[in-house]
């Protein structure tokens, strides 16, 4: 048989490259020939050659080193900025101390350990004339029933604000979605929540300290919650740092009551022997949903290891309920209390969609002069509790 493996002294193999050569040739050229396959190449092309990344690659070596003595400066300004921020957390301390007196006389206030003077307790409201009226209306109304009976029941007067702190928690979305029913006879206990600053010269943090009245449930006095912050550049990443940050946060041991501890739950659970094939039934402690818990919170990873996704966004949430209360709740309880706080803060969210669609306007080249800029916001344990 004839040996077929070359043809006028040329390889099979390479006749059948060439061909396929041949025809990979025959279809780039059609397919390059195609307006829309054109289009959408140039297209990438352009989106490559604007982005930032490579127009740095385009650009000659002194250039690049000039930059990246820039990004030094950068890094330089960043470890500037965390100074700054830790002698604005001093600034903070001096004032905690200012505010604390005014603080302290809130608490007597709402506790009924005080009663405000007639000059403490004016106030001039924006509907004091309506008030005034409906209270005209209201007095008639009494006089003309007190003439048609002898006699009349006393209004109630409790002693201070009851139930003050309780009420916070029922108004604040971000509190109340923690708080389970069997969670709300404890918080009604509650006499004052209050912000302590680290001693100068101490790691950056603040502590949480709930005050309670003696109760049923646990003979702790004061719940604390100590949350660690951080004001410097990360190594690996210098240039995300934006402000102290909180890394990590500490609770405290809850001296339970017996019968008392709403943050477990006891279950009964049926057993088989695997040799008699008999049953018992043994009662079993699980965790339970409850506000407590928010002094028994997730450490945050130290050792090198990654927290998963729920992990993150516990300890994330955990985060941000701490800043809430030391930068919100304490500082303006009253206003969480009557709900003007809650109103102010729906009605900013609501400025900031407007100011979206005003922005979008004038992309479209409508209203062009009406655009606003608006400034941007910024934003040692007690003996009572046994650090965890």
């Amino acid at each position: 048989m004839a040996d077929n493996s070359f043809s006028d002294g040329v390889p099979s193999d390479a006749v059948e490259a060439a061909k396929n050569a041949s025809n990979t040739e025959q279809l780039t050229d059609q397919v390059m020939q195609n307006p829309q396959v054109l289009a959408a190449l140039q297209e990438r092309l352009d989106n490559v050659s604007h982005t930032p990344s490579s127009y740095i690659e385009t650009l000659p070596k002194a250039v690049k080193r000039r930059i990246n003595a820039l990004k030094q400066l950068q890094v330089r300004c960043a470890h500037i900025e965390a100074k700054f921020y830790e002698e604005v957390h001093d600034l903070e301390r001096k004032y905690a101390a200012l505010y604390q007196p005014l603080f302290d006389k809130r608490r007597e206030f709402i506790t009924g350990d005080v009663e405000p003077t007639d000059a403490e307790s004016e106030w001039h409201s924006e509907n004091e004339e309506e008030e005034k009226l409906a209270g005209d209306m209201k007095n008639k109304v009494v006089i003309a029933e007190n003439e048609k009976e002898t006699a009349t029941a006393e209004e109630p007067n409790p002693k201070g604000i009851p139930e003050f702190w309780f009420t916070i928690f029922r108004n604040v979305d971000m509190l109340s979605e923690l708080v389970q029913e069997y969670d709300e006879p404890i918080l009604k206990h509650l006499q004052d929540i209050k912000v302590k600053f680290s001693d100068p010269g101490q790691p950056m943090s603040f502590v949480l300290e709930f005050h309670f009245e003696p109760n049923d449930y646990f003979t702790n006095s004061v719940l604390t919650k100590t949350y660690k912050m951080k004001s410097e550049p990360d190594k690996a990443d210098p240039f995300s740092f934006e402000g102290p940050e909180i890394v990590d946060c500490d609770g405290c041991t809850i001296d339970w009551k017996k019968g008392k501890n709403v943050t477990v739950k006891t279950i009964k659970k049926k057993q088989k022997h695997k040799g008699r094939g008999t049953v018992r039934t043994i009662t079993k402690q699980v965790p339970n949903e409850s506000f407590f818990n928010f002094f028994s919170p997730l450490k945050a990873s130290g050792d090198g290891e990654s927290l998963d996704e729920d992990s993150e966004f516990t300890l994330a949430s955990d985060f941000e309920i701490g800043h809430f209360f030391r930068e919100r709740i304490v500082p303006r309880a009253v206003l969480y209390f009557t709900g003007e706080a809650i109103e102010d803060d729906d009605n900013f969210e609501e400025g900031e969609e407007g100011e979206e669609e005003e922005l979008e306007g004038d992309e479209e080249g409508e209203d062009e002069d009406d655009a606003e800029i608006n400034p941007k916001k910024e934003p040692s344990q007690p003996a009572e509790c046994k650090q965890q």
